[in-house]
């Protein structure tokens, strides 16, 4: 049977430690797990069981581990100190016999964005974007078609736009819309991928955050810091904006005061077969994230290869993992906000709220 593994690691830590330990989420203090968490080692989660192709009835399993750092951390030690964590948990999901491994979260996104830690390890290694792309683009269609929202008519914006899933998201976005924004830290970054997407379908510009907020109908937000960036005022009546980053990009104050905007999360997606996580991660039992969903389609296809690696991600190759995917059953699952289900009747009482709002 092939197999894969994939890395998972701490993000809002009292309630993730709590997830495999219980008892040391209830004890220790936010501030007591950034600091053990630097001298903890690499953690078994579960065995991942009954991920089967649609397309060819082929059986697969895998494995959860962890690299125990949080965010925080990751970001406040040397990079080299990170590097070796990584490879450590990496060279765990190697004894387990995992034949490729998929990096989660901020393990994705330190330095090189996955290439040293491939170096550095027996089994290939993917950080799962490329699909995390197809995904959130997906499913920002599916969220404009359920609020009513014509894409064609539409202005979007893609906040962290100078990142490998922003600028394929931007580009891919550029198709589709009437305007699209986009927003980042880097300014000649931005300037150079309006000049790119010149002659799609979109009017194209640069813009501040606030501005692009105000101004779009459409969010994509999917930037690496580690707290929330998107606060409820700046946000319009009846926006939809899907959050792609992990940390969150926006705020929880957003649900509570916003209720005429639609957040949901990257996408979820449906796992074909009788999967058993054996581990609740926070999604319902058969459903993942894409960046997993990336590697398990890997593993079902028999491509044992380095990825998704690095600070660029090619259109084809979202295009091509969106195909194997799909050809195996993996799909665009409803939608998750805050972690918990988002209803038709949630839909509604936003498009109510909205006009309302817009009426006043």
């Amino acid at each position: 049977m092939d197999t894969f593994a994939f890395i998972i690691h701490p993000i809002d830590p009292k309630r993730d430690v709590s997830r495999k330990f219980p008892l040391l989420g209830r004890l220790l203090t936010e501030k007591q797990i950034h600091f053990f968490s630097t001298f903890f080692p690499p953690v078994y989660i579960s065995e991942i069981e009954g991920i089967t192709s649609q397309a060819t009835g082929k059986e697969i399993k895998g494995w959860f581990v962890a690299c125990p750092y949080t965010p925080q951390r990751m970001l406040s030690l040397p990079e080299r100190t990170v590097y070796r964590k990584i490879i450590q948990t990496g060279r765990l999901a190697e004894k387990l016999g995992a034949k490729i491994l998929g990096l989660g979260a901020f393990t994705s996104v330190i330095g090189d964005a996955g290439i040293t830690i491939a170096r550095h390890l027996d089994v290939p290694v993917t950080t799962g974007d490329a699909y995390t792309v197809a995904i959130a683009v997906e499913a920002v269609q599916e969220a404009a078609r359920q609020m009513s929202i014509r894409l064609p008519d539409a202005s979007a914006a893609v906040v962290g736009a100078t990142g490998a899933i922003g600028q394929v998201c931007a580009e891919l976005l550029a198709d589709q819309v009437a305007r699209l924004y986009l927003v980042g830290r880097r300014m000649d970054v931005l300037h150079a991928l309006r000049e790119r997407l010149q002659g799609s379908r979109a009017h194209v510009v640069v813009a501040s955050q606030s501005e692009a907020l105000r101004q779009s109908t459409l969010v994509l937000t999917v930037t690496s810091a580690v707290d929330s960036i998107i606060d409820p005022q700046e946000l319009k009546p009846g926006s939809v904006i899907c959050d792609v980053a992990r940390p969150r990009d926006v705020s929880a104050q957003v649900a509570a005061q916003r209720p005429d905007v639609l957040v949901i999360d990257g996408g979820m997606v449906e796992v074909p077969g009788p999967v058993d996580f054996h581990f609740d991660f926070g999604f319902p039992p058969d459903k993942a994230y894409a960046c997993m969903a990336e590697t398990m389609a890997l593993a079902l296809e028999g491509r044992f290869e380095d990825y998704t690696l690095g600070k660029e991600i090619r259109r084809a190759q979202v295009e091509e993992i969106h195909r194997i995917a799909h050809k195996h059953g993996f799909r665009l699952s409803g939608f998750r906000s805050f972690e918990r289900p988002v209803t038709p009747e949630h839909i509604a009482r936003v498009q109510e709220l909205a006009w309302q709002r817009a009426k006043a």
